[in-house]
């Protein structure tokens, strides 16, 4: 699998279990980039719904995906404090420039205080019946709700302390470098 380099812009395209488009980011920047985790950055990023329907993201966003976790994490930087939108999903791949998962409907959302909430638990029976959800599959999602809770309770990761200031800080510089390269190539 070929790797984004860091500050070249990606998509997020997210896929339903049968294979259906679910949701497509127009425009992330790849932060970091190894075999098991990518983390990027995007604002005011347009998104792509399966009908058709599209929408500007509100407000600038940390995204973290890794290769062996079904999970993603969403880091929403808002004026009240850092929000998680956390997906229970398939590990990414990355192919033709586009960051590719799995959505198996379940979420955990988490506030500024690190509480935390689980989400859409009939959305994820129904579709579990509707599209044969093996139950292999089941088990590793629940397994994974877990191991994110845990997460969660002990801040590794997305979760740590450091982490939104890292990564904020390194959005910042990437794109002032950008920025700079446009004004370069426009002259």
């Amino acid at each position: 699998m070929a790797l984004p380099v860091e500050g070249e812009t990606i998509q997020i395209h997210s896929y339903k279990h049968n294979g259906n488009i679910h949701r497509v980011w127009q425009e992330t920047m790849v932060l970091k980039a190894t075999k098991n985790v990518i983390i990027g950055a995007n604002e005011k990023t347009l998104v792509t719904e399966s009908d058709g329907r599209t929408w500007l993201t509100r407000e600038p966003s940390i995204c973290y995906f890794h290769a062996e976790h079904w999970f993603n994490i969403i880091c929403m930087l808002r004026e009240d404090g850092v929000y998680y939108y956390c997906n229970i999903s398939s590990p990414f791949v990355f192919d033709n420039n586009c960051l590719k998962y799995i959505d198996y409907d379940l979420d955990v959302k988490v506030f500024p205080d690190m509480s935390h909430a689980l989400l859409d638990e009939d959305e994820y029976e129904q579709h579990k019946l509707e599209m044969n959800y093996p139950e292999v599959i089941d088990k590793i999602l629940k397994r994974n709700v877990k191991t994110l809770i845990s997460w969660i309770e002990q801040r590794r990761g997305p979760f740590a302390q450091d982490f939104i200031q890292s990564w904020t800080s390194r959005y910042e510089l990437l794109s002032e470098i950008q920025a700079n390269k446009s004004i370069e190539e426009s002259e």
